[in-house]
């Protein structure tokens, strides 16, 4: 049971402090502030810390605490005494404490902001990384009530406690004072300490999912006594797919004398078990799941799946039990795919896991599979096995109420047996470290992504987390922008996870297409203009070609270096009775595979018309499915495994991904990869930052065939996109350091702390013209000026302030940015034609008071565009860019990148837009300054994400002209900045 918390004379007790983590081995602890309830807790706590370990904490043998002791680490007042504590099952397991102190080490108050730190780890935890998860949060508390500094003293021998503080990444000094090590660190986060912390939740995540997919032994729990149900129907499936582990059937209703049920041990409680099990699949009804969890709880049981249903998808009622499940779960220290999940499966020759509802295991491959939709768990498997596709692994989560596509990213990244990720989501619980994870990833193996659920708005059934409100365009926008490939049917996440899993990636957008039918070249060839492909002509083999005429052209094909890709086309012979014949598939398929055998690394595809067996032969000879019955040596190779592969380097000098000397080499896992370069976003290296994974290229063999050239050529197309960003991402991008010259940083923060503290309201507030242009003068954007004309004569005052010529236009709400309504008049270039003007806009549209007329001075002719930068609170700041007016507000032509943007993301914004030519000098026109404008793209990101209360910026319009830009309108909105749940201490999700 967890305490019940007293409230603090001081403080009243901090609940959002309360965390739960994933520890360094995968397994779960939750962290609370220590409250005056804990005293027994932490007597037993104490007693089970080895002499050794005390003496570490207080510089002499202690054998156990004193009264006044207990009630000094029990009472806190949150602010200047902070204790926090890591449990499990409800005990502690690790402690940690500070004191203010002031310069002299006495105790303090504020504004004194140095603290003393002092920790105490259980021995039996110890190695688990209970210490640097302790280390964050209370640094994470620390700050939030002002203190800058901890100051520890540590005994010279103590060599983990002194490494817990070196490898945090925070700065820190060190002197040897009086026999003990005296560490100070500033608790400031630095580019180092987020990487270490990154990289710690890293592996942390990855164990956690390994341990669920490679258990030494896995109970099913509900498995009944009768043939069918479900837990039966796992058990079954289990041992059928020849599981390498101990397998268990558990259920309370056995009778005592049965003994075995389907061949495996049968007991009625895990207690039974005489060893310990590691994962558990429940199978009962779901008022008899919290009884179950705890038995796994008490018996030691790593993780759950739980395949129950009767949860977040019933409404309100379930949602509670659901959160319950969870938290039930994690108090114990175990992870829950589920509920209501379909189960899990991992192909592995050493495991051989089906703990799933899935008849028959998929065959061995290199493609990994997240998704939140049993149905569509059906659909994938299906599809994949019937193109000859294998997995590596398969995760179903069901309502993901604890392991989420982000743990499954986690894993993949550093998984040797899976080369390709493919995940379906219906929502995204923490986009912002989607995008960060999915970039990472992205940078060594393709990550396919389709989005169910895109446009209803809300969460499907189940599914337990905030709703974004970012529009589905802009998700996909910064998708791409993490190196996804985001497509819109599990149809095309098949075509494209085949060709991306089999075939070394395109080195450009060249495609040669050759086949024996001139039509289906040509729709090919249409097809690839489409897609934004460069296609040469067509070469028609004529529909006599022989399978040697394809050999041929195929492996000239690939021999010529004007070309990055190729596709096929095939249609069955016609005879010479003119009936047609099917052919024989596998003679082609295997004359398509001595071609590629003998040319150079380049993607092939196939698109054919009923030709009887040539995709299954294509498939077999091949690739992304193992053979079952080869055995491997083992999941991965040492580092010194001999390999046979050489890189190929395309034009640009990047090295293709899959590149290997015989290409006809079976896939059997027992090949050592060579190390990828680390992602260029990450870091600088730091101890316990993340290690670059490896970059897994299997031998390609396998062609994909595609019944439709569409289809072929969309997957071709995404790996050509693919492949472009990853040659990109190899060189990252950079914000120019010119701009640290002419921003004002400081004075911008004073500006906006002014104008909150003047205006308190949660909501915040928008600024005024002059004040947006002050803001924003502060970061080098100039804003033009305006001056309100009330009358004619106040117009005609405002225009001899501004020069001549001068534009009159409204800013009512309802009139604003709309020159189609007659509210904007240019080019005025005198007295007369002003009050000419002012005379029929107020005739037309109203009174002076209801439209609220300015005057500004006119800006060069050039391109209307707009730019935006707005906050969610689930994703981050987003810039977006458009031309102004109709490209932007009717036909939704926007680009979006996430903040912040560097110089290559401010290129590729303005050009990622449809109507982008029209910057270029579209039809003779002049081309306007891209530069100017990406520089103001910059400008602007550094505002938001420097000043996180800056939570919404438009620039509209933004006229760029062939020198220079003019932006003539801003809006700013400030307010309290929303809670980042990316930059705090790692901690997992509760919804």
């Amino acid at each position: 049971m967890e305490p019940k918390p007293e409230q603090s004379p001081h403080h009243a007790y901090p609940d959002h402090w309360e965390a739960d983590v994933v520890l360094r081995d995968g397994g779960t602890a939750r962290i609370r502030p220590i409250t005056t309830d804990d005293a027994e807790r932490l007597v037993s706590f104490y007693e089970q810390v080895s002499d050794e370990s005390k003496y570490y904490r207080f510089f002499a043998p202690y054998p156990r605490l004193s009264d006044r002791d207990v009630h000094r680490f029990t009472h806190h007042d949150y602010v200047d005494r902070v204790g926090l504590a890591v449990t499990i099952g409800g005990e502690f397991i690790g402690t940690v404490r500070y004191d203010r102190i002031d310069d002299r080490g006495r105790p303090a108050s504020a504004p004194a902001d140095e603290a003393e730190v002092a920790f105490l780890v259980q021995d039996a935890h110890q190695g688990r990384g209970v210490a640097s998860a302790l280390l964050e949060h209370i640094a994470a508390v620390a700050r939030e009530r002002g203190i800058r500094r901890f100051a520890a003293e540590v005994l010279p021998a103590n060599n983990k406690m002194i490494k817990v503080f070196r490898d945090a990444g925070y700065t820190q000094r060190r002197s040897f004072e009086d026999g003990s090590v005296h560490l100070t660190l500033d608790l400031e986060p630095t580019e180092e300490s987020l990487a270490v912390q990154r990289g710690r939740e890293q592996r942390a995540e990855a164990r956690s999912v390994q341990r669920l997919l490679a258990p030494g032994s896995v109970a099913v729990i509900g498995a009944g006594r009768t043939p069918g149900g479900v837990g039966r129907t796992v058990l079954r499936n289990l041992l059928a797919a020849g599981y390498t582990g101990r397998a268990y059937a558990v259920n309370r209703a056995f009778d005592e004398g049965l003994a075995t049920l389907d061949g495996v041990p049968a007991h009625r409680s895990l207690g039974e078990i005489d060893e310990q099990v590691d994962l558990a699949v429940i199978a009962v009804p779901a008022h008899q799941v919290p009884e179950a969890v705890a038995d796994c709880g008490e018996h030691g049981v790593q993780g759950l799946v739980v395949v129950s249903a009767g949860y977040a998808e019933r409404g309100a009622d379930g949602r509670e039990l659901q959160r319950e499940l969870v938290r039930q779960a994690r108090s114990y220290g175990m992870r829950i795919i589920g509920p209501n999940a379909f189960g899990i499966i991992n192909t592995a020759e050493n495991v051989r896991l089906n703990a799933s509802l899935a008849p028959e295991s998929p065959a061995r491959g290199r493609i990994g599979l997240f998704t939140q939709s049993g149905a569509i768990g059906i659909a994938l498997l299906s599809g994949l096995h019937r193109r000859g596709a294998g997995l590596s692994s398969f995760i179903s989560a069901g309502n993901r109420a604890d392991v989420s596509g982000n743990d499954f990213l986690q894993y993949s990244f550093e998984d040797p047996d899976t080369d390709v990720a493919l995940l379906y989501l219906e929502s995204l619980g923490n986009p912002r470290k989607f995008t960060r994870l999915a970039r990472r990833t992205a940078a060594v193996k393709p990550v396919v992504v389709v989005k169910g659920a895109r446009h209803s708005g809300t969460n499907p059934p189940g599914h337990a987390v905030p709703v974004s409100r970012i529009p589905d365009a802009t998700v996909s926008a910064l998708m791409r922008q993490a190196g996804v490939i985001r497509v819109d049917t599990v149809t095309e996440m098949v075509d494209a996870g085949i060709l991306l899993a089999g075939q070394p990636l395109p080195s450009g957008p060249r495609v040669a297409i050759l086949g024996n039918s001139e039509s289906l070249g040509l729709l090919t060839y249409d097809a690839c203009l489409a897609e934004g492909l460069r296609p040469r002509p067509p070469i028609d083999l004529t529909t006599a070609a022989s399978p040697q005429d394809f050999r041929d052209a195929l492996a000239e094909a690939l021999a010529d270096a004007t070309c990055d890709a190729v596709i096929v086309t095939a249609i069955p012979w016609v005879g010479e009775d003119g009936e047609a014949e099917t052919g024989d598939g596998q003679v082609l398929a295997a004359a398509l595979h001595t071609a590629v055998a003998g040319g150079s690394a380049k993607p092939v595809a196939v698109v054919h018309v009923e030709i009887g067996g040539l995709a299954e032969a294509l498939a077999a000879a091949s690739s992304t499915a193992a053979p079952r019955q080869r055995p491997t040596t083992a999941r991965t190779a040492p580092p010194e495994a001999p390999t046979d592969r050489t890189a190929s380097t395309d034009r640009e000098g990047a090295t293709d991904r899959r590149a290997p000397t015989d290409r006809t080499t079976d896939t059997d896992r027992t090949t050592a990869s060579a190390p990828a370069a680390p992602h260029p976003s990450a870091a600088p290296a730091a101890p316990e930052a993340t290690p670059p994974a490896p970059e897994h290229r299997p031998r390609p063999g396998r062609i994909p065939a595609y019944p439709a050239a569409e289809r072929a050529v969309r997957a071709l197309a995404e790996a050509v996109k693919y492949a472009q960003w990853r040659r990109q991402a190899a060189v990252p991008g950079k914000v120019p350091e010119l701009l640290d010259e002419t921003i004002d940083e400081a004075g911008a923060a004073a500006l906006i702390q002014a104008h909150l503290a003047a205006a308190p309201d949660p909501r915040g507030r928008q600024l005024g013209h002059d004040e947006a242009r002050e803001l924003l003068g502060r970061y080098g954007i100039d804003v033009r000026p305006t001056l309100p004309a009330p009358g004619p004569d106040a117009a005609v005052a405002a225009a001899a302030r501004l020069g001549y010529p001068v534009a009159l236009k409204t800013t009512a709400p309802h009139l604003r940015h709309r020159a189609d309504l007659g509210g904007v008049r240019l080019d005025l270039t005198d007295e007369d034609a002003l009050r000419r003007a002012y005379g029929d806009l107020t005739d037309l549209l109203g009174k002076p008071a209801e439209l609220l007329p300015v005057v500004q001075a006119m800006a060069p002719r050039g391109v209307d565009t707009v730019v935006r930068a707005s906050i969610d609170a689930a994703a981050g700041a987003v810039l977006s860019f458009g031309l102004a007016g109709a490209p932007s507000e009717l036909l939704g032509d926007t680009a979006h990148r996430l903040v912040p943007v560097t110089d290559r993301d401010a290129a590729e914004l303005i050009r990622s837009i449809r109507a982008a030519p029209v910057l270029f000098g579209w039809r003779g026109a002049a081309p306007v300054d891209t530069a100017a404008l990406e520089e103001l793209l910059l400008r602007l990101s550094r505002l938001v994400d420097d000043h996180p209360e800056v939570v919404s910026v438009a620039l509209e319009p933004v006229v760029v002209a062939p020198q220079g830009l003019t932006a003539l309108g801003a809006a700013v909105r400030l307010a309290p900045p929303p809670a980042r749940n990316d930059l705090g201490p790692r901690r997992l999700p509760s919804y």
